[in-house]
């Protein structure tokens, strides 16, 4: 029977996080047809079937963490005989899948699956007394379920998820399911109406607010158990000094780590290793904030809007071209030239850092990297970027200027040789011909690798970068 198997959805890619699935067992199910989405470091990715069939067996749940090439799922012809013996969350011959953050103390996952799975007691009830050592234990009697009956606590297949598709990041979802809250009632504030994890502790705080804490929420590791009320004439307990002390614990709460920031602490680690030296210059910005508006104002009834982010893309790229040391990886034991120049964009996300690439950057236009550079970005915030869309960058442009940062150092994004960090724009004061003058300046530094860049190599690209951002023609001609 064929295997859905965990596919590599990226280059950094070692295991997913199967989140949900679209399809139920007993689905007809078409090759290509989505059946399920998976979160991995870089995004919330779609799991397609590479086969017809039947959708006889889910072999993991929603929210398990499954390494690379182990099955998720079996697709046959309908007769059933998928699924062996397998029980769901354990593939034949794979590792048990990580149990997902809403399964604590035997509460079931908010999400699920509509797996049939029989329930096999792990332990005798607390009231039970144990057997004597060498004595064998009495059978447990079974009561039989009556014919058609579900068994206690188990989800009707037919309490389906929405069939239309709920936006929400991967850490939004695991926190409304720790806290027994339903997405969908949940209202966006993200892109598109996306729930965010803001959103869900806002609907925490407001259900708290009406005096109840959200049904089902588990308790952190480390929070405090309320003592049970003292009894009239009771002694004061001994352990309260040990309660307060646990009290005080409450001021920490333990957040799970998402696959984007697991592999995003992994390859920074990575990137610390390597030799990083810095060089920062001043832009002067006002040709080139004149040159943006006069092409947004002469272009304007071709809906083009570009932004300063589009110019720093374009320039880098145009610089590259007489600087392809500085386009160029670190690859062990050797480095890596790059005949094409793929420049990637830092966009923050709550769950992390992603960088989509524009490629062939030399070779687009202005309004070509305008529009490609926004699509990108809106898709990075939704989730929804393909793997060639966030692979195979050579150059890359972190800009914290919108938030007020007038100067940093970016960590290199390893391979990559370089990074670019740009800072807001601020006004001056300068003497120009004996008189006092204002002028626009925007502060960059250039990170290195300096295994594969010398500080002179380096120096030369930004100052050309500086020369071309501060005569703005240069960089559409």
């Amino acid at each position: 029977m064929p295997e859905v198997i965990m596919p590599r959805l990226s280059d950094t890619m070692e295991e997913g996080v199967l989140s949900r699935w679209l399809k139920k067992e007993g689905d007809a199910v078409r090759q290509g047809e989505v059946i399920g989405e998976i979160d991995t470091d870089k995004a919330t990715m779609e799991l397609e079937s590479f086969d017809d069939g039947i959708l006889e067996k889910l072999l993991v749940p929603e929210g398990a963490t499954v390494a690379i090439g182990q099955p998720l799922a079996v697709i046959g012809d309908g007769s059933g005989g998928g699924g062996g013996t397998t029980t769901a969350g354990t593939a034949p011959g794979a590792a048990p899948a990580t149990t997902p953050p809403s399964a604590v103390d035997g509460q079931p996952s908010a999400a699920a699956p509509t797996v049939a799975a029989e329930a096999v007691p792990t332990s005798a009830p607390p009231s039970a007394a144990a057997p004597a050592a060498g004595t064998p234990a009495p059978a447990a009697p079974t009561a039989a379920a009556p014919a058609g009956a579900a068994p206690a606590g188990a989800v009707p297949a037919a309490a389906a998820r929405p069939s239309a598709r709920l936006l929400s990041s991967p850490l939004a979802r695991r926190e409304a399911a720790r806290h027994g809250l339903d997405p969908a009632t949940i209202t966006g504030t993200g892109p598109g109406g996306r729930i965010v994890r803001a959103d869900v502790d806002a609907a925490v705080a407001a259900a708290q607010a009406r005096g109840a804490a959200p049904a089902g929420e588990v308790p952190q590791p480390g929070q405090a158990t309320p003592a049970p009320p003292q009894q009239p004439g009771q002694a004061p307990s001994s352990s309260a000094p040990a309660q307060q002390a646990q009290a005080g614990a409450t001021d920490s709460v333990e957040v799970p780590l998402t696959q984007m920031r697991k592999v995003t602490a992994r390859r920074l680690t990575e990137s610390a290793a390597a030799p990083h030296f810095y060089l920062t210059v001043v832009v002067g910005v006002d040709a080139l904030f004149r040159f943006r508006a006069d092409v947004n104002e002469r272009f304007s009834d071709r809906n083009i809007k570009v932004s300063v982010t589009d110019l720093l893309v374009r320039a880098c790229a145009v610089t590259l071209r007489s600087h392809p040391g500085v386009n160029s990886s670190w690859a062990g034991d050797r480095i890596l030239a790059h005949r094409r120049i793929n420049v990637g964009v830092a966009v923050a996300l709550d769950d992390g850092l992603i960088v989509p690439v524009v490629t062939s950057a030399d070779t687009k236009t202005l309004d070509q990297i305008a529009v490609e550079t926004r699509a990108l970005a809106e898709k990075a915030r939704a989730g929804t970027l393909s793997l060639q869309e966030f692979s195979g960058g050579t150059f890359t442009i972190s800009n914290l200027g919108m938030f007020g940062i007038d100067n940093f150092t970016a960590v290199i994004n390893p391979p990559e040789a370089a990074i670019l960090a740009v800072g807001a724009t601020t006004e001056e004061p300068y003497v120009q011909d004996g008189e006092l003058l204002t002028r626009r300046i925007m502060k960059i530094t250039l990170t290195s690798d300096h295994r594969v860049l010398d500080g002179a190599k380096s120096a030369a690209f930004l100052s050309d970068l500086k020369r071309n951002l501060e005569d703005p023609l240069r960089i559409v001609i």
